[in-house]
């Protein structure tokens, strides 16, 4: 799945601030105490930034990204992957010593293990270790069929999104995993707003605010669209049937495929005016969103072929290689999702190799070219904070402070998380 998924660096000042509420990560002790300093980069990992809150999410993102791009991973980097898994199958964003088994105060949630799924799933060689982390998923479904960040709380339509996508992605069919007669689709649908402009457009909410009502968000909407074609976090363009504009229709109990085109629809009217998203954090002036709108543009080729989302990838191309050389490995692995989802080279993306600065953010790739480990430039480094602040599927800043996911799940900026 975002989450998504990037990020505003005028609104989050400061990485305290970044590491506080953008920590997506919830222990099963609600309150655990944060380490006092950062640990240093681990070897393996993409990016240069604290992994304590978004290492697994983005080291999937980066692993999804080269295999889609054709590049064999580092086994450095995959086994630093399947080291943050527990032994209840469960992912923690970071486990600075996998040796010791987790416990009650060990982070886990829902998204970085099914983004942990896709990758493994994808790069080969650890069925153990994805059966393992499906189990868990299966064990913590909510009674409506969703999936929360954390366990134990509200679904909401990213997480259910995201953990729909690890079920595709390993050849599950989601609508035979079930919890008291309801399937994931059945959670998701429920986030599926009507057509009328002033009842959601179409959209999808991410979830019910404190008073009950569902709101159109963008950054749910990627996620509900590509969920609702069962599909997950990469994917590719459309065709045939689907290959036409998406009009938004009501009907009483809405299939998920007149659900995604709803959603699309949504998608597309918002890009219209602009040609990419925009968002805005505690007064400021809207921002160009760019990681929801890369998402945006893999939701709408999903839904009807890489011509509906024309407009923004060529907005894409022209402007977020800056954007992506200040945000780090999570934030190239979503550009290269968006390539490939409208079959566009990600190695000429506006001038730009995005395969060859994924790969300089971490581990070099095996059998990997000079091109394609070209080295990054000591600007790259010096901004590369690791993340990219996003992306749908990265979703736990809104459930720990209750604030609506487009406020901090932005597309512009420094300091940003998956």
């Amino acid at each position: 799945m975002n989450v998504r998924l990037r990020g505003s660096a005028a609104a989050l000042a400061a990485t305290a601030v970044i590491g506080a509420a953008a920590a997506p990560a919830v222990a099963a002790d609600p309150s655990p105490s944060a380490p006092a300093s950062s640990p240093s980069t681990p070897s393996g990992l993409y990016g240069t930034a604290d992994p304590r809150y978004d290492g697994v999410w983005r080291q999937s993102l980066a692993l999804l990204a080269q295999d889609t791009a054709g590049v064999v991973p580092s086994s450095k980097a995959v086994k630093w992957l399947t080291d943050q898994q527990c032994a209840n199958g469960a992912f923690a964003p970071f486990r600075a010593d996998p040796a010791a088994a987790c416990d009650a105060k060990t982070q886990v949630d829902t998204n970085s293990t099914a983004a942990a799924v896709q990758a493994l799933w994808a790069v080969g060689g650890h069925g153990d270790v994805v059966e393992k982390a499906l189990g868990w998923l299966k064990s913590v479904q909510n009674e409506d069929g969703g999936w929360a960040y954390t366990p134990g709380t509200p679904s909401d339509a990213n997480s259910t999104s995201v953990v729909i996508g690890a079920l595709t992605a390993t050849e599950t069919d989601p609508g035979k995993v079930v919890k008291d007669g309801k399937s994931p689709y059945d959670a998701l649908l429920s986030f599926a707003l009507p057509c009328a402009k002033d009842k959601g457009a179409g959209a999808f909410a991410f979830q019910p605010d404190k008073d009950g009502k569902l709101l159109p968000n963008a950054d749910a909407t990627a996620a509900g669209v590509l969920a609702a074609l069962g599909k997950g976090l990469v994917a590719e363009a459309g065709s045939g049937a689907k290959s036409k504009t998406a009009t938004c229709a009501d009907a009483d109990g809405p299939t998920r495929e007149q659900a995604a085109a709803n959603g699309a629809a949504y998608l597309a009217d918002a890009l219209a005016e602009d040609g990419h998203l925009v968002s805005a954090l505690g007064g400021s002036a809207d921002q160009p969103d760019y990681g929801n709108t890369a998402d945006a543009v893999v939701a709408l080729a999903a839904q009807g072929g890489a011509d509906k989302a024309a407009e923004p990838l060529a907005w894409l191309k022209k402007n977020a290689a800056t954007w992506a050389s200040q945000s780090g490995p999570a934030a190239y692995a979503q550009l290269v999702l968006a390539a490939h989802a409208t079959g566009t080279d990600p190695r000429d993306f506006g001038g730009t190799d995005l395969v060859a600065k994924l790969n300089a953010t971490g581990p070099a790739p095996q059998g990997a070219t000079a091109k394609d480990t070209a080295t990054a430039s000591d600007e790259d480094q010096k901004k590369d904070d690791g993340s990219s602040f996003g992306v749908w599927w990265f979703v736990g800043v809104c459930l720990v402070f209750g604030i609506g996911i487009g406020f901090l799940l932005s597309g512009r900026g420094r300091k940003q998380q998956p």
